[in-house]
């Protein structure tokens, strides 16, 4: 059997392997299937659009998420502080990456620490759901938000991941019960996230019956994890095995809709291989609250804070355009403009 590599070392490989390999889902996001009425005459000023809303007591400049990505490493602190920064220069909210490795490992909370960045942002903690049935409770969910001072915990579903993963943790039995334990007892709001296979109804309803008070849908369609497990795989039974699901998973527009059909009134997030702000118009056209994205920030984050802030406004930019374009003044009117094809 080969040796599982320490937690620190795994997050290491998926930053290297996420910014020099192509890890894309062979699925789309499902997005192509929609598109906007275009108004040449919108009777609109495009510098004074609305792009503002407010979730979980937080005021954001605009619909955009910087999607959990990473923590755990030097590398990491570094590239987290960037986002942070970048996030409080332009009024967005950011989500950090799994946070065991600093549960597990106190002296690497620093990594995720970015309110020295970010006094202001809406900031969310982040844990793998799967470890509520390896002794992880309400006491390890309550370090992770005190950590990081977080107005939100993720309890992120990546079962998929874990089951092509050298000796993942694979025991998902139960694992309901004990988020509803979570969301009954966490000070502050609870968000289920998949990590880029999507959700179902069946799952959306689970997940509202827990008590989450968002469901983010990271469906396919963007970053595949089991490709991302496929090039750290230690051998070859295993690299096959994550390389079978290059296309599994339920499309990122298929999920919001799967959600917004199964519990009405659920605050959604959309991410999972969301290109721009135009992608994101469209997931809040189909019922999503926020859109975020992971690798193009990742990206710009590697190179500057400053980097971060010119791809963040280039994106906000987009999605007010498209609403100029589509002759729409606030975020909620998108969905009378959007069109399926």
């Amino acid at each position: 059997m080969p040796k599982v590599a320490p937690i620190d070392q795994r997050k290491a490989d998926h930053i290297k392997i996420n910014l020099e390999q192509d890890v894309r889902s062979a699925l789309t996001n499902g997005l192509e299937k929609y598109h906007f009425a275009h108004e040449a005459l919108p009777e609109l000023d495009l510098n004074r659009l609305d792009t503002t809303l407010s979730l979980f007591g937080k005021r954001l400049a605009a619909p955009l998420l910087i999607s959990s990505m990473t923590g755990g490493t030097a590398e990491a602190e570094t590239l987290n502080l960037r986002l942070a920064e970048a996030a409080q220069e332009t009024g967005i909210a950011m989500g950090v990456g799994s946070q065991r490795a600093a549960i597990e490992h106190p002296e690497q909370a620093k990594t995720f620490q970015v309110r020295r960045a970010a006094p202001d942002i809406l900031l969310f903690a982040n844990l793998g759901a799967v470890q509520l049935n390896y002794g992880y409770g309400i006491e390890q969910c309550r370090r992770a938000v005190d950590m990081i001072q977080a107005d939100a915990l993720i309890l992120h579903l990546n079962p998929l991941q874990e089951a092509v993963q050298d000796a993942g943790d694979v025991n998902f039995a139960g694992l309901a019960k004990k988020i509803e334990d979570v969301c009954r007892k966490l000070e502050v709001p609870v968000i289920a996230k998949e990590v880029g296979w999507g959700i179902s109804e069946r799952t959306a309803h689970l997940l509202a019956e827990c008590g989450v008070s968002a469901i983010d849908v990271a469906g396919a369609g963007g970053t595949s994890w089991s490709q991302v497990e496929m090039h750290r795989a230690p051998d070859e039974f295993t690299r096959q095995l994550a390389a079978t699901f290059v296309g599994w998973g339920i499309p990122t527009a298929d999920s919001i809709l799967n959600v917004k059909n199964a519990v009405p009134g659920m605050t959604i997030v959309a991410s999972g291989g969301l290109k721009d702000g135009l992608d994101i118009a469209k997931c809040i056209a189909l019922g999503a609250t926020l859109g975020g994205m992971a690798g193009h920030f990742l990206k710009a984050a590697a190179v500057s804070t400053e980097k971060t802030i010119e791809r963040i406004n280039l994106v906000k930019r987009q999605i007010e355009v498209t609403m100029f374009a589509a002759g729409v003044e606030k975020l909620e009117g998108l969905s009378l403009r959007l069109i399926e094809k």
